[in-house]
């Protein structure tokens, strides 16, 4: 059976996306379900931007050329994709995905807002779940205390943030990250509803 039919047999059951603006701690929400339930598979999204302290290639990305990354998209290997921030691209490698779904496993993306809508379009049962933070003021103070962006890159993530946060309304559910393990096992019930 190939990629397309996997697909269209599962039509996105056992897939569930997650996405929220930056800094909501989206990250580390996964990381939790991870290490508490091995039945969840992460699929491991590509990126062109470099990678950050302790970042793993395979793991945390695949940290892909410019190139390598536009090749895989021109083959029609990518789930779905996106620039983002105006800066880097995004996106998920589809053959993990459909390896995952054929052998029964549930399947959790972590990606950004773009990349859900087109999860959404291609599978329509796939669950769309949106992270959001508890408040505007603690999505600042989280961004600017991860020190990893400068602050003209802080100031543009905000700016995407707002529009990200006006998003929430077409996902199937939304989960406020106001303590990890509680956001946590919220998502899983949802996923496994």
């Amino acid at each position: 059976m190939n990629s397309d039919e996997v697909l269209h047999r599962n039509r996105g059951r056992g897939l569930t996306v997650v996405a929220g603006p930056t800094a909501v701690g989206k990250g580390t929400v996964v990381r939790h379900i991870l290490e508490n339930h091995p039945e969840v598979k992460l699929s491991v999204s590509a990126t062109t931007r470099a990678p950050r302290p302790g970042e793993v290639d395979g793991e945390s990305y695949f940290f892909w050329t410019m190139q390598e990354f536009d090749t895989n998209i021109a083959a029609g290997e990518m789930l779905e994709f996106a620039t983002v921030h105006g800066t880097n691209k995004y996106g998920t490698p589809k053959q993990p995905v459909i390896d995952a779904i054929a052998a029964g496993k549930l399947v959790l993306l972590e990606i950004d807002i773009q990349g859900a809508r087109q999860v959404k379009a291609a599978m329509p049962e796939a669950k769309l779940i949106f992270i959001a933070p508890p408040s505007w003021d603690e999505l600042v103070r989280r961004l600017q205390t991860r020190g990893t962006e400068t602050p003209e890159e802080q100031e543009r993530r905000l700016v995407s943030a707002k529009v990200e946060l006006a998003a929430q309304s077409e996902f199937d559910h939304v989960v406020i990250n106001d303590e990890v393990a509680r956001c946590a096992s919220e998502v899983l019930d949802l996923m496994k509803a």
